[in-house]
């Protein structure tokens, strides 16, 4: 999270011990160690949290997916079946030329 390394630790100790003095720097420290524990605490549960929603946007993806499968095949079928009414019409009405004493009246 924070890129601090030996040199930083080391300065903010020593700046630490000359504003606080021997006998507070111990307690201090050990607050400072206590908040940052709570920090890292809170950090690792909204880190889980989050990646727990991830993981349940990852599961519907492949839901929404195959709902989308799922129309295009009925567009599919749908287009068919119109054709194949288009052609039986077709037919009808080429029979009705075939035969022109069959009308309708």
């Amino acid at each position: 999270m924070f890129d601090v390394g030996f040199a930083e630790i080391f300065l903010l100790a020593l700046i630490g011990l000359i504003v606080l003095g021997p006998e507070k720097l111990p307690g201090v420290a050990r607050t400072v160690g206590g908040l940052v524990r709570k920090a890292r605490t809170s950090w690792y549960s909204l880190r889980r949290s989050i990646e727990a929603e991830l993981a349940e946007a990852d599961v519907t993806a492949p839901i929404r997916d195959a709902a989308r499968e799922m129309q295009d095949g009925l567009k599919e079928v749908d287009q068919t079946i119109r054709k194949a009414g288009d052609t039986i019409v077709d037919a009808a009405a080429g029979d009705k030329k075939e035969n022109p004493e069959e009308t309708d009246g």
